[in-house]
Order: structure tokens, then C-alpha cells, then sequence
């Protein structure tokens, strides 16, 4: 049995979207040949949402390490809060006296938390230890570079610097790229020329049932109020700059319906959840104000803290509908769209028809899909059948089981492991 040390500074349980894809891989990965043991921050350093349900979908038998980092009290108070930062000296002294004792044949680092991926080089070169790296999303990326300023994530000038310079660091010598994202591997191939040489697949988030079982069968509470004669239609998840035009044409297809037929639209209310990844009470409203600009509020709310996952699934099952905006960014993947199709409920989703996400709502046939450069015209239209079809119950579920069959998570372990098979076996490790 081949061993690879896994790398996720963010773990359950913690809710960090970027720790799920090893969560639900860690029951299939013996079976594809492989021990996998993780090596995560301890969980009284994060600031997650943190959520006991998500243990129990970890095998009782995967090997935990954890390591400290500086508190964010302090290292807060010269602007590094970042979990990666305050972790990265422990990660380097911890896991330098693990390799020392144990043999691994890969390091995969899987995470958002970039900066401790540079630590691959150095495992490399001191214990002769491939590495991979899961692009989750761009870590260097000049997609706010002309934006204006307001637009802008804080510390922008900070961390675009310290991106700049510590990617090249990990990818010189980097032995294999795992993304969610095709456009995220040719971005790295043109940037960086070995990058051409090495094993590299794209692997979407896979769905996991076992998480349905969880929210099913335990008392969790839902977020979704139950109203008389209310249809409920529910989002839950971060919303950011880069979703504001599919909720531009999302709230002005509303705008004319409420013109239109304002009976039709009186039927019905959309909750958007869990919007902001600031701490509890500090959240920024960002859909609000774009029901605002198109005079629709009175059929939209905002929660901007966020929930638990478990709490997430819960909500989504009780709503009468699902709704997904996308991103305005081509090479954007939702995560989400799993659970929201696990559901079983109609779902209206708006994505760049570039999306990888989209052409799988399209080829799975597992909702109602707008193309977000679609004209408001068409898009009313649209969202008017929609609305119709969730009033008269004439929306059934169409979803492709057999083709959905490719994103469980047991297939896309498997692919991790055909990346890993295949980093291992070239000629420099053999």
C-alpha cells in the first residue's frame, strides 16, 4: 500500500469548502491503493464555522496530525490572519520530524491556504518526496489587477504581492497539478514551462451521499421559515463581486415579472444564506443591494453569517426550490451544484456557458439553465416558466443518474489516484 501525506490546513470540523474534496475521498482511497493520512491546523486556530457532524463522515481508521499556529489575536495586528501564514513555520518543523520517521511516497497539498504549498520544494528536496498540488482556485491570478478599488478584496496590494511571489516558488518544482478547472492548468502551463511536463488532470468536486444520510436522520435545524401559500426558492452560500451579474439579470427578470404578472411573483420568496465569509455580525450585505437596484425586495432576504454544513443541507432540503448564480469568470466551478442535484428539487441555475459547471447542469439535465450573457428578454421568459412550473407542480426531477454516476466521489478518487499512480511511477522515482 502506497502512503501519501495529505496537506489541509483547514479540516473538519471546520466548514471550509476547500477541505471537502479530501473529506469525501478518504473512504476510497485504500481502495485505489493508497493510505492517506492528513496533517491539519489544530481547530482552535481556525475561525471557520465549525460543525461535529462532519467527523462522522471521516473513516475511524485515517491518521490525524495536527499542528499549532500564531494566534490570530496578535499576528492580526500586523494584518497576517491568514491561516496559512500562522501555520506555516509549525506545518515546516512538524511535518520535517514526521518525514524523518516515516517513509511516504506523495505529498498532496489540497487547500485554498496556497502559501504552504511552497513547503513541497523543500519535502522535495530534503527527503526526495514528490508533491502535487490541488488548484482549488487561481492562486496568483490579475483578475482584480484593473478593477476598481471598491471592488477590490482587502489587502488586495498585499496579498496579489505575496501570491506573485511565492506560486513560482511551489511550481518550480511541482510534480503534478490536480484542478478543478481546465483554465486553471493551461494559465499555469503558459506561466510556467514545466508545468508542460508534468502529470496534470482536471477533477471537479464529486458528491458524497452519505451526507444526505447525516442531515436525514439527525435533528438539525433549517434556515427556511415555513410560510402559508409561500413557494420557497433558497441559496446557500458566499456571494461576491464576481456573482453580481447573474444577480443583476436574475433580480431584472423579477423587476419585469413584478411588472408583468406581479400575481405570478407574489407566490414566491428567495433566501439567500450564509453570504459572507466575514465573522458573525460583520457581514456586508451583497445581494440586497442589487434586489434594491431592480425593486424586488420585497420578495428577498439576505443572511449574510454563515451556517453550518450539515445546517446548509438541511436548509436546501426543506426549500421548495434551489436557485445557483455563477460567476461572471469563465473558468468558475461550483462545488454546490453536487448537493443541490442530491436534493432532488427544482433548480434554476445562471453560469457562463464556458462553466464547466454549466455543461454539466446541461448534460446531466438536472435543471432549468441560463447562460448569463442571455438577454433579459429570454432570461424573463425563462424564469416566468420556471415560476409557473414550481406553482402548477409540473416540475418533476430529470436529472441523468447514469451520467451523474462520473462526479461521485468515489470516481474522482480514483482519478486523484491515477495523478498520484502516475507522479510516483515516472522514471525519476522509479
Amino acid at each position: 500500500m502506497k502512503r501519501v501525506l495529505i496537506i489541509s490546513p483547514y479540516f473538519a470540523p471546520s466548514n471550509a469548502a476547500d477541505m471537502h474534496r479530501i473529506r469525501v475521498s478518504l473512504p476510497y482511497f485504500k481502495e485505489f491503493g493508497w493510505d492517506a493520512e492528513i496533517v491539519t491546523v489544530k481547530e482552535i486556530h481556525s475561525d471557520m464555522v465549525k460543525d461535529s457532524l462532519l467527523k462522522e463522515t471521516i473513516p475511524e481508521d485515517i491518521k490525524i496530525h495536527e499542528v499549532n499556529a500564531f494566534s490570530k489575536k496578535f499576528t492580526s495586528k500586523i494584518g497576517l490572519g491568514s491561516i496559512a501564514l500562522r501555520s506555516l513555520w509549525f506545518y515546516k518543523k512538524y511535518v520535517d520530524q514526521l518525514l524523518s520517521k516515516e517513509k511516504f511516497d506523495l505529498i498532496y497539498f489540497s487547500t485554498t491556504q496556497f502559501p504552504v504549498c511552497i513547503l513541497g520544494a523543500h519535502w522535495k528536496k530534503k527527503f526526495h518526496i514528490p508533491y502535487v498540488i490541488d488548484m482549488q482556485d487561481p492562486w496568483h491570478s490579475d483578475y482584480y489587477k484593473n478593477r476598481p478599488k471598491s471592488e477590490r478584496p482587502k489587502k488586495y496590494w498585499f496579498s496579489y504581492r505575496l501570491n506573485k511571489t511565492l506560486e513560482p516558488i511551489a511550481m518550480k518544482s511541482v510534480d503534478g497539478i490536480i484542478s478543478v478547472s481546465e483554465n486553471y492548468i493551461e494559465t499555469l502551463k503558459n506561466r510556467y514551462q514545466k508545468i508542460k511536463n508534468i502529470p496534470t488532470s482536471t477533477i471537479t468536486f464529486g458528491y458524497f451521499e452519505k451526507d444526505f444520510e447525516v442531515a436525514q436522520k439527525k435533528e438539525i435545524k433549517s434556515f427556511i421559515p415555513k410560510v402559508e401559500n409561500i413557494i420557497s426558492i433558497a441559496y446557500v452560500g458566499v456571494v461576491g463581486k464576481i456573482m453580481e451579474k447573474s444577480l443583476s439579470l436574475l433580480f431584472s427578470a423579477l423587476e419585469q415579472i413584478k411588472i408583468n404578472n406581479p400575481q405570478l411573483l407574489s407566490n414566491f420568496y428567495f433566501y439567500f444564506i450564509g453570504t459572507s465569509y466575514a465573522p458573525k455580525g460583520t457581514g456586508q450585505p451583497t445581494v440586497k443591494p442589487i434586489a434594491e437596484a431592480f425593486n424586488v425586495t420585497a420578495f428577498v432576504s439576505e443572511q449574510t453569517d454563515r451556517i453550518s454544513y450539515f445546517e446548509a443541507l438541511k436548509t436546501i432540503l426543506s426549500a421548495n426550490a434551489l436557485i445557483m448564480p455563477g460567476s461572471s469568470e469563465k473558468s468558475y466551478t461550483a462545488s454546490k451544484l453536487y448537493p443541490y442535484v442530491l436534493a432532488k428539487k427544482p433548480l434554476l441555475s445562471i453560469f457562463s456557458k464556458h462553466s464547466s459547471t454549466y455543461h454539466i447542469i446541461k448534460n446531466a439535465n438536472c435543471g432549468t439553465l441560463i447562460d448569463i450573457d442571455e438577454t433579459l428578454e429570454n432570461s424573463t421568459n425563462v424564469i416566468t416558466h420556471f415560476l409557473n412550473g414550481l406553482l402548477d407542480q409540473s416540475i418533476k426531477s430529470t436529472t441523468d443518474w447514469n451520467y451523474f454516476e462520473n462526479f461521485s466521489a468515489k470516481q474522482l478518487t480514483m482519478k486523484q489516484c491515477e495523478v498520484f499512480n502516475e507522479v510516483i511511477h515516472s522514471k525519476k522515482y522509479n
